[in-house]
């Protein structure tokens, strides 16, 4: 959490950019287990409500437009997913995959957090 908190990220929002990996569109279903656990069912409310009323220690709410906007810039910038690494690994070579990776990553660090200090300084 220590990574992602200055971006405005709690710990299941940083859990399900680590399962992101795999393919982006795992972070949605990751988000809807870690909000809803076992006890979702078809009368159980949407994860949109669930991420609506969720609070942090302090009783503020974590989702806002703001944080919502810098997850979603993180995830849209952030490396691609294991299949993308493969092939980048195989067409230029394992240090060009690595650089990859930690240069997307560390790109889409830096613009989500400059976007969520200046977003949050503004709102």
């Amino acid at each position: 959490e220590p990574v992602v908190r200055p971006l405005g990220f709690n710990w299941q929002m940083g859990v399900s950019v680590l399962t992101g990996a795999a393919a982006k569109e795992i972070v949605v279903s990751t988000m809807g287990v870690l909000y809803t656990g076992e006890t979702a069912d078809e009368e159980s409310a949407p994860l949109k409500e669930k991420l609506q009323t969720v609070t942090d220690a302090q009783g503020n709410h974590v989702f806002n437009p703001v944080v919502a906007y810098a997850f979603m810039l993180f995830i849209l910038l952030y490396f691609p997913c294991i299949a993308a690494l493969t092939a980048i690994k195989r067409e230029a070579g394992t240090r060009w995959m690595i650089f990859e990776i930690f240069y997307t990553t560390a790109v889409a660090w830096v613009v989500t957090f400059i976007f969520y200090q200046v977003a949050t300084l503004l709102a």
